[in-house]
């Protein structure tokens, strides 16, 4: 089978799976969905360009802001645009002078723009007495599950839109040799300010849905750093350099969640994080890359 029949064949899975399941499998596939479409949007930036960006927090806080700000006075259908409009102004405002540093500058001041950008959040409620705000009459899961699903294909299909297109290419030039690249004639700031931008699109949209699902905004919640962390861990298991890699990073986190967190959380986040670190050291390419590399072997 080729790689889209199998893309679209998982796609019909996962679009059966939450009518036959309950209340607590729906819920399950939305968290599935929503981590596979924050994986994949990571990717389409960090796995392309090499930038490590612990900022996707904010983009996914803003976008449940604005869905809170604008629940029961716009109709969800501007408000789901509405907030992935304002993430993308946004990642383009701070993109023009982060994307100036590299390495482990870059990592550092996306974190702080997180941290920034969630404080900043919290003074606006505070100074209107507001801690949290209730989204009474949200959809239901039944209903936001295939609005994630849906977020989450395109977020797949952008990651493999630009493996195979121009910007793709720039982009790995990118990452191979900034200063080459830009010596070659591709416009560095350019492809690098727009995959930004295009990664903060879809994080912020889910966010919207994830305050939907929750009834509840929070903005220490939603704007937690744990989010980029998991995001960013997700994509080394699965490999993030591969359209897989998300589904099977956040598939196998979300199993591993669901098998020890309400049993053993402790024991969780440590085997995380030791899984975490075999997996940079023993297999950088991921889940995918170590798969492709035995197939590779037995060919041979």
């Amino acid at each position: 089978m080729t790689d889209l029949t199998v893309w679209l064949a998982l796609l019909a899975v996962f679009a059966v799976l939450p009518a036959v399941l309950g209340t607590y499998g729906q819920g399950v596939m939305f968290q599935l969905f929503a981590w596979i479409a924050l994986t994949a949007s990571w990717v389409a930036f960090s796995g392309m360009t090499g930038y490590i960006s612990l900022g996707h927090a904010v983009f996914y806080g803003l976008g449940g802001y604005v869905m809170a700000l604008s629940w029961m006075t716009l109709p969800l259908w501007v408000a789901l645009p509405l907030s992935a409009v304002v993430a993308a102004v946004f990642a383009f405002l701070a993109g023009l002078p982060s994307l100036r540093v590299r390495g482990p500058y870059f990592v550092i001041l996306t974190f702080g723009l997180a941290e920034f950008v969630k404080f900043i959040v919290i003074a606006i409620e505070s100074s209107l007495g507001m801690s949290g705000r209730l989204l009474l009459g949200a959809p239901d899961v039944s209903v936001l599950v295939y609005a994630m699903l849906g977020l989450a294909a395109l977020a797949v299909a952008l990651v493999m839109g630009l493996r195979h297109s121009r910007l793709g290419m720039a982009l790995w030039s990118v990452r191979e040799d900034e200063v080459a690249a830009m010596t070659l004639g591709v416009p560095v700031t350019k492809v690098k300010l727009l995959a930004f931008v295009l990664s903060a699109v879809i994080p912020a949209m889910v966010g919207a849905l994830a305050v939907l699902r929750s009834t509840y905004f929070e903005p220490m919640q939603m704007f937690s750093p744990i989010t980029s962390f998991t995001i960013v861990t997700m994509a080394i298991i699965g490999g993030s350099e591969r359209p897989a890699g998300p589904v099977l990073g956040a598939g196998f986190i979300m199993l591993l969640s669901e098998i020890l967190w309400s049993r053993a959380p402790e024991f969780y986040m440590m085997l995380l994080g030791v899984l975490l670190l075999g997996f940079v050291l023993f297999a950088p390419d991921g889940i995918v890359g170590k798969w492709q590399s035995r197939r590779r072997g037995k060919v041979v």
